[in-house]
């Protein structure tokens, strides 16, 4: 499943420490939600595999990409595996959006400051990660808005079925939703259906 920056899913289901088996529980009550953009950690525990049959089996129902990645070594690694983005807590140099664009993966760096924000952007990002967003909180995106114009920006950090609504109307266009997404007793039950039920909590606050 590929896409362009213009295509980019509003809400992306963060993944970190989930084994194979789990994550394809949180994949199967995915495919019945209107989530389609799944970001893996890369600092899970075989990452590459979970990455790699994660593409394999779900690659034509989601978007998939890899996040944390901080370095060039680890940028290479996964779009060799086959991803469609990558996100990261921190910014990206050059040569990493220039790897990006050459290789037509989505770039969403991380950045906390105007400044940062707008060095990504004039490097060539695609998206720039606030995070963590929860510490400025939704009001900040607006705040942005103000001397720095429309920015395509995604609000990560803190943010869950209770609040994603308020970063959405403040501005940030995409969201990036870990551990508010679902609870971690159901996955490790391979409860789906509580899985299902919480997601469709979600939607429902955003009007999905």
């Amino acid at each position: 499943m590929k896409t362009t920056v213009d295509q980019f899913p509003r809400i992306t289901s963060i993944l970190r420490g989930f084994t194979w088996e789990e994550t394809g529980h949180i994949l199967e009550a995915l495919s019945e939600s209107k989530i389609r953009s799944v970001e893996i950690a890369y600092n899970t525990p075989d990452v590459g595999n979970i990455l790699k049959r994660s593409i394999e089996k779900y690659g034509d129902r989601f978007l998939i990409g890899a996040g944390t990645i901080t370095d060039m070594a680890a940028l290479e690694n996964v779009v060799n595996i086959g991803v469609n983005f990558v996100l990261s807590p921190v910014p990206f140099t050059r040569e990493m959006l220039d790897y990006c664009k050459a290789h037509q993966v989505i770039s969403v760096p991380g950045a906390f400051s105007p400044h940062e924000i707008s060095t990504q952007f004039a490097w060539g990002a695609d998206i720039v990660k606030v995070f963590p967003a929860i510490t400025v909180g939704p009001t900040y995106f607006r705040q942005l808005a103000a001397p720095m114009g429309h920015q395509r920006l995604m609000a990560v950090g803190g943010v869950n079925a209770g609040n994603a609504g308020e970063f959405l109307k403040a501005g940030a266009d995409y969201l990036g939703i870990g551990s508010g997404m679902f609870r971690k007793e159901d996955v490790a039950a391979g409860n789906i259906q509580a899985l299902k039920e919480s997601l469709h909590a979600l939607e429902a606050a955003l009007g999905l």
